[in-house]
């Protein structure tokens, strides 16, 4: 009869244990590296695309005669913030923001408020057609914007709103694309909340208005950062559309730092860093509804 070894058992559960040990400090180093790597590669990533931002707040600290020098610091004349004032010397710096300012916010509600209407008809409402109509209302945004500007200028010199700030407003306050972002937000909203809320009485209006857009929160948000950012950079409508200088907008009125007074590059440059400004707070306050929004306006098609 063959003698059994008592100490096996633990010899190789010790065993067991110190495989176990280092496959989780192997497993932990994995993770570091690549962790660092990833920070490193975003963090290079990053660095490279704020060059272009800190080349711009640099070269409108210079004089105008070091503008085309290599170095990017001001040289002999040292940083002239004084540029920032003068930029509201040259220009009516102060109208042209407000307007910017007035039609992005104006374009900004009604895009958002149209777009969620729509998106209300097209996911929770039933009715005839209902699908070929949201087929045919996203084809629209494969036309593109040049082709559909000839026909809205004319319908804006038929409504007489050639030269208004209402005229850059009315042509811009409907969008398939935020029709299209909210109804794939609103799909991912269960149906039964809108079923409890009828049968408590609700109509469809209280429905939409006290059920689906508090829900609907983080998609609204999204639609207003991206609608905000794209008519306050808006270019050329506002250049084919405005003829009086004290409805420009920003885009519009700092042309004349390359037209009429000259190049003069480190006031562009100060008048574009001032005009950030609005984009840079928007971003850094609404970053999680953003990134939110996007996230849960894709779960469900």
């Amino acid at each position: 009869m063959s003698t059994i070894d008592s100490t096996r058992p633990n010899i190789d559960t010790e065993e067991l244990a110190r495989l176990s040990r280092q496959h989780r400090a192997s497993a932990e180093r994995s993770r570091f590296y690549r962790g660092t790597a990833l920070n490193l590669v975003l963090t290079l990533i990053g660095f490279m695309l704020f060059l272009p931002f800190l080349w711009m707040i640099l070269t409108s600290l210079k004089h105008l005669q070091e503008v085309g020098l290599q170095s990017w610091l001001p040289q002999e004349r040292g940083y002239n913030f004084s540029n920032y004032l003068e930029v509201f010397k040259t220009i009516d710096f102060a109208r042209f923001y407000w307007n910017s300012l007035f039609v992005a916010s104006c374009v900004t509600f009604l895009q958002v408020f149209t777009s969620s209407l729509a998106a209300f008809s097209f996911s929770r409402l039933q009715w005839k057609g209902r699908d070929k109509v949201f087929v045919l209302y996203l084809a629209t945004m494969m036309l593109p914007g040049l082709v559909m500007m000839i026909p809205n200028y004319q319908i804006m010199i038929t409504l007489g709103l050639v030269d208004t700030l209402i005229g850059l407003i009315l042509p811009a306050a409907f969008t398939a694309f935020g029709t299209f972002l909210l109804r794939q937000f609103m799909l991912t909203i269960p149906s039964s909340l809108d079923e409890a809320a009828e049968i408590d009485g609700a109509s469809k209006w209280r429905v939409y208005w006290d059920v689906i857009l508090p829900l609907a929160r983080p998609g609204l948000i999204t639609l207003a950062i991206f609608t905000f950012m794209g008519n306050y950079n808006s270019f050329f409508w506002p250049l084919v559309m405005l003829k009086s200088e004290h409805l420009y907008t920003l885009p519009i009125g700092m042309l004349y730092f390359d037209s009429t007074a000259g190049q003069q590059t480190n006031l562009l440059m100060a008048a574009v860093t001032m005009s950030v400004v609005p984009m840079i707070i928007i971003f850094v306050v609404l970053q999680k509804y953003l990134v939110k929004g996007i996230q849960l306006g894709a779960v469900k098609g």
